[in-house]
């Protein structure tokens, strides 16, 4: 729209007749047509609103955002149609104002909302020069979706994080295993010795020597295992069946299932498709899911484990009966060392997520608090690299 097109137009309304008076609305809604649709355009959100924060106007960007109707919204003040918006804290009088924001309807997704105010601006057309009021008339809401560049950043942070965290736990596992090795070899001189005394006296030095061997190899057995979880190692990929490595890993658990009188139920799909994995490595994030489960029901509680095919995926889901997680603890779940239980490691879902990743499937968490917490594991189907085609049958050559 030109420039003081609108205040020509004004000063000449009196004189203006019905047929011009048309022309010049013709021309108004034309343009507005035009900048509706530049605006459209944009991929980032607009949006304006008056001084008391009810919308004005939005682009269709933002009302992809926040779940809108442009039309239902309209005069309607912006922090009742987005929840949870703290308009007060946008709306900082002449100031400009930047804020990163998580909104979760109807994505979860993280926007910046750049703020800048409108300030009146003096009117021309009146021959009497008056005082311009310095508060806002409005505010225009400048949207970026940041979310993909969080994510970004926020996956180099972590590998840069669990790449520290694999070598700090090499170097520990380093140093444990060269005492318990120096261990192992004293008591394999101390058994030869025990062996030579007689009476009561050697039988509870050779009782009590067996025990610290039997410890020794625990703790070796319990680096490696460590080890070999934290640590990133090459996949052996072959086909294998989900539902028989559900049911090896709940029998591996069976002592600690009796243990702690904890149900299992299973509702595994028959003819579930084969998926290409390292069975060794998939084993070892059901074992850390199912005894995070436990651990959340301690005693007399019930684990459902269900396989399923969604789309292009074979599901395994854990639904327990715990406590569930705080809802702001959601966010922090797969970082190292944080745990909800006094004796855990915080390392388990870390792991589970990282040998997830690499088989390229993924793992979401819903938790209903006070009543139980819900993992699921998605692994895909089986790349199809090379489709067969029908032969195809050429006709007869023509005699000549």
């Amino acid at each position: 729209m030109k420039a003081g097109f609108l205040e020509k137009l004004l000063e000449r309304i009196p004189r203006v007749g019905p047929q011009e008076m048309q022309t010049y609305l013709l021309q108004l809604a034309r343009e507005k047509g035009f900048l509706d649709a530049v605006f459209d355009a944009i991929r980032e959100g607009v949006i304006v609103t008056d001084a008391r924060g009810r919308i004005v106007y939005l682009n269709r960007a933002a009302c992809g955002l926040f779940g809108l109707d442009a039309d239902a919204v309209l005069g309607k003040r912006l922090e009742e149609c987005v929840r949870g918006l703290d308009w007060p804290e946008l709306a900082r009088g002449d100031q400009v104002v930047s804020r990163d924001m998580e909104i979760f309807y109807p994505e979860n997704r993280f926007v910046n909302f750049y703020v800048v105010p409108l300030r009146e601006q003096p009117d021309r057309m009146r021959r009497r020069v008056e005082p311009v009021s310095e508060a806002p008339t409005g505010y225009v809401l400048l949207l970026r979706d940041m979310t993909e560049m969080r994510r970004t950043t926020e996956a180099t942070i972590e590998s840069e994080r669990f790449s520290a965290l694999t070598l700090l736990a090499a170097g520990v596992a380093h140093e444990i295993g060269n005492p318990l090795n120096s261990l192992h070899i004293h008591l394999q001189l101390m058994d030869r010795t025990a062996r030579r005394l007689s009476g009561r006296d050697g039988a509870e030095f050779r009782e009590s020597i067996r025990i610290a061997r039997d410890e020794i190899t625990r703790l070796d057995q319990i680096v490696t295992q460590f080890l070999r979880a934290i640590r990133p190692t090459p996949l052996e990929r072959r086909l294998e069946d989900l539902n028989s490595v559900v049911r090896e890993s709940v029998a591996f658990l069976s002592k600690e299932i009796r243990n702690r009188d904890i149900l299992v139920e299973t509702e595994l799909r028959e003819n579930l498709p084969f998926v290409e994995m390292d069975r060794d490595q998939i084993k070892q994030a059901f074992y850390n899911l199912i005894r995070n489960s436990f651990q959340a029901m301690e005693t007399c509680g019930i684990l459902r484990v269900r396989t399923d095919v969604e789309n292009d995926h074979v599901v395994a889901e854990f639904r327990d009966t715990g406590g569930g997680i705080p809802a702001e603890r959601m966010g922090k779940l797969f970082e190292p060392y944080s745990t909800t239980k006094e004796q855990g490691s915080g390392l388990g879902l870390l792991v589970v997520r990282r040998i997830v990743r690499e088989h390229g499937g993924g793992i979401a968490i819903e938790s209903d608090e006070g009543r139980g917490l819900t993992v699921t594991v998605r692994l895909p189907l089986r790349e199809r690299r090379v489709e067969l085609l029908p032969d195809v049958v050429e006709p007869p050559a023509e005699s000549v």
